[in-house]
């Protein structure tokens, strides 16, 4: 093996080690907002979803989420309870049902203090650097939605 294909393999290895690292960061800091605001990680990930994307109807959020219609059903159920969503019913299909978030109670103050240290951290990178991260990102993405939705099938 080459000294050039020992260090790609070197580096990638590292990247995927700390890509697990900060994959399992992410997590835990989700579930600590989660449990701050009185909610699971699984209904904080729908409220992002919904902050993101705006409002859905309950088979979209599900088809998003890759979770059942029932499980869905259960995180709009405490959602609702606990203030952050609000069921309306389709105008233009009575039949279906429409989630979006209630504007009744706030979870973005809970990301300003990771907010800003990302803020600190990007400014450590050029202009091109951040390109390249965003560009990491927008390609892992679906990468990550593939292989959820593989797993999910039992593949």
């Amino acid at each position: 093996m080459s000294d050039q294909t020992e260090k790609r393999t070197g580096l990638i290895a590292e990247l995927d080690r700390r890509a697990r690292e900060f994959n399992a960061q992410v997590v835990m800091f989700s579930q600590a907002v989660a449990g701050s605001l009185g909610i699971n990680a699984t209904d904080l990930q729908c409220v992002n979803v919904l902050s993101q994307r705006g409002a859905m109807t309950v088979g979209q959020l599900a088809e998003v989420t890759g979770l059942t219609p029932g499980a869905i059903t259960g995180v709009v159920d405490r959602l609702e309870g606990a203030g952050y969503a609000r069921r309306e019913r389709d105008p233009e299909d009575r039949r279906r049902v429409i989630v979006s978030l209630s504007g009744g109670r706030e979870i973005s103050p809970m990301f300003d203090a990771v907010r800003r240290a990302s803020e600190e951290l990007y400014s450590g990178y050029t202009d091109e650097e951040l390109a390249l991260i965003l560009d990491f990102f927008t390609r892992a993405v679906p990468v990550l939605r593939e292989q959820t939705s593989r797993l999910r099938e039992g593949g």
